[in-house]
C-alpha cells in the first residue's frame, strides 16, 4: 500500500491535499508560461512530479488532472482542457504506481528517476496524439490525420524540454523536503 493512501479517500484531509497540491500544481503552470507552436511550456510537470511522490496515485492524479486543467482553461486553452484532464491524471498515476512499486515506497532516488522519465515519456506522446486529434476533428481548418500527425511533431521538442525542466526541479525539491521532514508531514 503506498504512503499515506487513506481507507476513506474523500476525508476532509484527503481533500484539502488534492485542492492545496491542485492549487501548487496551477500556480507552477501559471507563473512563466512560454507559447509554443500549438500549446505552452511551463513548470508544472514538476509539481506533478512532486504531487505523485508526495500524495500516492489517486490524489496525485486528482490534484494534477484539476490543476492543470484549470491552468488550460485559465490561458484560454479550453480545447486542451478535456485532454489535460486525462493526460496530467495519468501521468501522476504511472509516476506515483513505479515510485511505489515493490518495497520503493517512493524513496529510491534511481527509482524516482526512472518514475519522473516513464510519466514525462507518457505526457510528450499523449500531447503529441492529443495534438493530432485537435487538428484533425477539433480545429475550424481540419487537416487529414497524417498531416495532423507530421503537424504535432512541432511540439514535441518542447514538451520534451517541459518533461526534464520538471525532473529537474521535482527532485532536488522532493530531496529537500524528505530531508527536512517535512515529507513526512504531509
Amino acid at each position: 500500500m503506498e504512503r499515506n493512501e487513506m481507507n476513506n479517500s474523500f476525508s476532509v484531509n484527503a481533500i484539502v491535499k488534492v485542492g492545496l497540491m491542485a492549487a501548487v500544481i496551477f500556480v507552477a503552470a501559471y507563473i512563466v508560461p512560454i507559447k509554443t507552436f500549438m500549446g505552452v511550456m511551463h513548470a508544472g510537470d514538476s509539481m506533478v512530479f512532486l504531487a505523485a511522490l508526495l500524495l500516492g496515485k489517486k490524489k496525485a492524479a486528482a490534484a494534477s488532472a484539476i490543476g492543470m486543467s484549470l491552468f488550460d482553461i485559465t490561458l484560454g486553452y479550453i480545447t486542451w482542457a478535456p485532454f489535460t484532464f486525462v493526460i496530467k491524471a495519468l501521468m501522476a498515476y504511472i509516476t506515483a504506481k513505479i515510485a511505489y512499486r515493490g518495497n520503493y515506497k517512493g524513496e529510491n532516488i534511481w527509482n524516482n528517476i526512472l518514475a519522473f522519465i516513464t510519466g514525462g515519456i507518457w505526457m510528450i506522446a499523449a500531447y503529441y496524439f492529443s495534438g493530432a486529434i485537435i487538428l484533425t476533428f477539433l480545429n475550424p481548418e481540419k487537416k487529414a490525420f497524417t498531416e495532423s500527425l507530421i503537424i504535432s511533431l512541432k511540439d514535441v521538442p518542447t514538451n520534451i524540454a517541459q518533461a526534464i525542466i520538471g525532473i529537474v526541479i521535482a527532485l532536488p525539491l522532493y530531496i529537500a523536503l524528505s530531508k527536512s521532514g517535512i515529507k513526512d508531514k504531509i
